[in-house]
């Protein structure tokens, strides 16, 4: 019954994105996230106030990206705060990563493996902290549950698999995402019929995009500058997105209310 329940919570957000006729459902998927956990930790719910998720964001950080998506949003004060609070615990650690830091000594953890990585462990730290960050771990963890009932409704759900059959079909990233979990999640007859119907369906799809990125390049050819833009006025946005995912034409979210 959870297991059924927790199917149940995702199959909504799943039918939404694929009823929206995207580029890629998943980068639709992706972005519902992304703003809800931008929403969620500066929105008004105020959550960067609740001691036990500013645990979190101090420890985890965030990337640079979603730094720049944080200052875009727009909550100076929200923003001020997990600042605040964050470059405590920086401030913590760098003091204790330097305290006994003596420049070309071997650390102790790689003598005791009798190892010598050459690694720099000031670098080394700052790197894990360039790999860490609340928000993407966050849609992480969410991101895996969508991809699971993804598998589901597509073995029990005829009316999505036919809306997989006749939709834009995926971006590569997420493509290799479903083809991971297919063979993770699928087998025998399943599998076979998966892929029956994904790989037809992304050849189509890069084709109707060829096509609509060719016509862009004609439509600069003055001989074809009274012609009809057919699908192609916003092709290099798509084209985009079909080959590396997002949506680069997407203003800087902001808080709806």
């Amino acid at each position: 019954m959870v297991i059924f329940m927790k199917e149940k919570l995702y199959t909504i957000p799943l039918n939404d994105a694929i009823n929206a006729h995207d580029e890629c459902p998943l980068c639709f998927v992706e972005r519902s996230l992304e703003q809800d956990m931008l929403d969620f930790a500066l929105g008004s719910c105020a959550s960067y106030m609740e001691s036990d998720v500013r645990e979190m964001t101090d420890r985890e950080g965030f990337c640079r990206a979603h730094f720049k998506k944080m200052f875009d949003y727009g909550n100076t004060l929200g923003n001020a705060w997990i600042l605040k609070t964050h470059y405590v615990k920086m401030r913590s650690e760098f003091q204790s990563i330097t305290k006994n830091y003596q420049p070309g000594k071997t650390r102790l953890s790689d003598k005791f493996l009798k190892k010598n990585t050459g690694n720099n462990p000031l670098a080394d730290w700052v790197h894990t902290k360039e790999s860490s960050c609340y928000i993407c771990s966050r849609m992480k963890e969410i991101y895996v549950c969508y991809i699971d009932t993804f598998f589901v409704m597509f073995e029990q759900d005829e009316e999505f698999r036919n809306k997989i059959k006749n939709c834009k079909g995926f971006c590569f990233p997420h493509f290799a995402d479903l083809c991971e979990g297919a063979d993770k999640k699928l087998s025998g007859k399943a599998l076979s019929d998966y892929y029956e119907i994904i790989i037809p369906l992304m050849q189509q799809n890069l084709d109707r995009m060829q096509e609509d990125v060719d016509w862009m390049v004609e439509k600069f050819d003055y001989r074809y500058k009274d012609a009809d833009w057919k699908n192609s006025r916003d092709a290099i946005q798509r084209g985009m997105q079909k080959l590396k995912g997002g949506y680069p034409a997407d203003a800087p979210y902001k808080p709806t209310k």
